[in-house]
């Protein structure tokens, strides 16, 4: 496996801005998002600091049936919030690195450490061609391959 540099975070994050919903733009998938449609992410803070996580998404159609995963998160780094863990199994937590963020909130991006997965997500359902080139030149810069992101269809309109 490659070696990389550990990636680079963004300064800080506004917990309380971050949270509710985000639709999956493009994906370097995982078991859960392969073939997926419609894909979202919702975040919301708990009164014990832990984060709700709720991911949704269609398999291969916007007339799938909805299909909806639970997790739990917790912010691992106080002092910027943009290093989490995701429980996805009782065992099993993994890397949530917050490493690009947009400053109205409107978009982010979400990276794991070996790069071999990645997340672009927005609050609406399609990003401006320009601030994808921008958010993937970015990415380029910290190690990974913009081939390897799938673009996930999302509906034309907001649902």
């Amino acid at each position: 496996m490659a070696e990389y540099k550990p990636l680079t975070t963004v300064p800080d994050v506004d917990l309380a801005r971050y949270m509710g919903e985000w639709r999956v733009i493009a994906v370097i998938p995982y078991f859960a998002e392969k073939n997926a449609w419609d894909s979202t992410e919702s975040y919301a803070l708990r009164p014990d600091g832990k984060i709700d996580n709720c991911f949704r998404c269609r398999r291969g159609s916007f007339e799938a049936k909805q299909k909806r995963y639970n997790f739990t998160a917790e912010v691992v780094n106080n002092e910027t919030n943009a290093e989490w863990k995701v429980r996805l199994l009782p065992f099993l937590k993994v890397p949530y690195l917050i490493i690009d963020l947009d400053s109205d909130y409107q978009w982010t991006v979400v990276g794991y450490p070996s790069r071999r997965y990645g997340w672009i997500m927005a609050r609406e359902t399609s990003l401006p061609n320009e601030t994808l080139d921008g958010i993937f030149a970015r990415l380029k810069a910290q190690g990974y391959d913009r081939a390897r992101f799938a673009m996930v269809p999302q509906p034309k309109e907001q649902p």
